[in-house]
C-alpha cells in the first residue's frame, strides 16, 4: 500500500511509535570506507539518531546500506542484516534500475534514497520515517515500481488467476459472501457453484493462510484489506 508523497507502506507495520526526543539506534554499512566515514559524520552529530558499530547491528532499529547499485553483494548485506535483526532497512544508492528497485523493495527495504539527493536532514526523515513503520521512495522510483508491479500482475499473475493478495479471484468472491453472513448453500446459489466446491475453496485457502475457522478467514481478510 502506498501513500502520497512516494511514500509506501511494507507489508508489515511495526506499532511502536517514538517520541520527539528518542533517538532511533542506526548501524551505517557501506562497501568502502570513505562512503561509511562520509554518511557517519553527517549522522553522529545529530540527535535524532544512536550510531552503532557493525557489532552491535542486532541492537539497531534501522540499518542504512550505503551502495552503488542494488546488486548480488548489496542483497547479501541487506538479507545478512535482516537476519541479525535490524527492523527497518534504508538504501543509499548511487543508481537503480527497474530490477534492483523490485529486488530491493522484496528485501524489505523501506526506503531509498539517492546519493545525488542525500542530505543529512533527508536522511534523517527517511530513518525516522523507517523506523515508525513508514517508507519512503522518490516519486520517479514509485512511479517505476508500480509499473513493474502492473506488468508482474498482468504478465504473471493475472494469467494464473492469482493476486499480489496471494488469493484467487474466487477466494475473494467466497470470503466476502462468509463477511456478509451466507451459509455454504447460499454461496454456492448465488456463485453458481456446488455446495462441494465452496467447501474445498474455504478449505484450501485456510490450509494455505494457516487460518483455524471462517471467523478466522474472514478476521484475517478484513485486517489485510482483502475484502
Amino acid at each position: 500500500m502506498f501513500t502520497s508523497q512516494g511514500r509506501l507502506a511494507p507489508p508489515q507495520v511495526r506499532a511502536r511509535a517514538h517520541t520527539a526526543t528518542s533517538r532511533t539506534p542506526v548501524v551505517v554499512v557501506a562497501s568502502d570506507v570513505i562512503s561509511r566515514a562520509g554518511v557517519v559524520s553527517q549522522l553522529r552529530p545529530r540527535p535524532e539518531v544512536l550510531l552503532l558499530d557493525y557489532a552491535e547491528a542486532d541492537r539497531a532499529e534501522v540499518a542504512v546500506i550505503i551502495a552503488d547499485g542494488i546488486d548480488e553483494a548489496t542483497l547479501r548485506t541487506l538479507r545478512a542484516l535482516r537476519a541479525r535483526g535490524a527492523s527497518a532497512l534504508v538504501l543509499v544508492v548511487t543508481q537503480v534500475d527497474d530490477i534492483g528497485l523490485v529486488a530491493a523493495v522484496e528485501h524489505g527495504v523501506a526506503g531509498i534514497i539517492r546519493r545525488a539527493e542525500t542530505t543529512a536532514d533527508r536522511l534523517i526523515a527517511v530513518i525516522r520515517a523507517a523506523d515508525a513503520g513508514e517508507g519512503t521512495i522518490p516519486p520517479d522510483l514509485l512511479g517505476r515500481l508500480l509499473q513493474q508491479v502492473g506488468t508482474v500482475q498482468r504478465e504473471v499473475l493475472g494469467p494464473r488467476g492469482l493476486t499480489f493478495t496471494g488469493l484467487t479471484d474466487r477466494e475473494v468472491e467466497v470470503l466476502r459472501l462468509v463477511a456478509d453472513g451466507f451459509d455454504t448453500a447460499q454461496i454456492a446459489d448465488k456463485l453458481c457453484y456446488s455446495q462441494r466446491t465452496i467447501k474445498n475453496i474455504l478449505s484450501n485457502l485456510m490450509n494455505r493462510m494457516h487460518l483455524r475457522n471462517r471467523c478466522h478467514a474472514v478476521a484475517y481478510a478484513l485486517r489485510n484489506g482483502l475484502i
